[in-house]
């Protein structure tokens, strides 16, 4: 399974392609950060942004993406950044079929150092030691996007398989429900009380 990790943001976008399987070994692909100039107009950013993740789309051909869930934070100008880079990689890959998956951070942490609370040289350090990389990926956005595709790889799989499962337990009763021919009640097996009895004579006039 191939998943391009994307960790959003207007300044600095983190790209990062992780291949591999559930329980098996894992090999980074790809990682860079698309910068944007602060003083740039939103919609050319916003522009940049999306030709690089479109590119990258195209050229690693991921069978997935996963992106960071947007959270409330204090500075609503980076949460407004965050969440419209956000969207643009949501669409990109909509575009290809591909799915997406959103992940927080703190599923991300968990999923990479064991701890929800881990800070990010702590991610960082775990993302080098698991994808066995020989340089520190900076700035850490990237470690970050890498983190992202490990953790839909290790996660997003099990609960594609859960839901598959569901899916295929509870198609079968459905389609038979739908398929299955109505049944007819003969009328002598009907309750006594539901059968038309004889109809009373009237009474003739003397």
């Amino acid at each position: 399974m191939r998943v391009l990790g994307v960790d959003p943001g207007l300044t600095r976008c983190g790209l990062g392609v992780v291949e591999g399987g559930q329980g098996g070994a894992l090999c980074a692909v790809a990682v860079d950060v698309v910068r944007t100039p602060a003083d740039a107009d939103l919609g050319a950013r916003l522009v940049m942004i999306q030709s690089r993740i479109e590119l990258w789309l195209d050229t690693h051909q991921p069978d997935a993406v996963a992106v960071e869930r947007v959270f409330s934070q204090h500075n609503v100008r980076t949460v407004m950044g965050t969440a419209q880079v956000s969207g643009i990689a949501i669409a990109a890959a909509a575009r290809r079929g591909l799915p997406v998956a959103l992940h927080t951070p703190s599923e991300v942490k968990a999923a990479v150092t064991g701890s929800g609370r881990a800070d990010k040289a702590q991610v960082t350090t775990m993302v080098m030691r698991l994808l066995r990389l020989t340089e520190r990926p900076t700035p850490p956005d990237a470690a970050d996007a890498l983190a992202l595709a490990m953790c839909h790889i290790w996660r997003g799989g099990a609960d594609l398989r859960i839901r598959a499962a569901v899916a295929a337990a509870t198609a079968g009763p459905v389609v038979a429900a739908v398929t299955s021919p109505a049944v007819t009640t003969p009328a002598a097996a009907r309750p006594a009380a539901t059968r038309p009895g004889p109809t009373p004579a009237r009474a003739r006039p003397r």
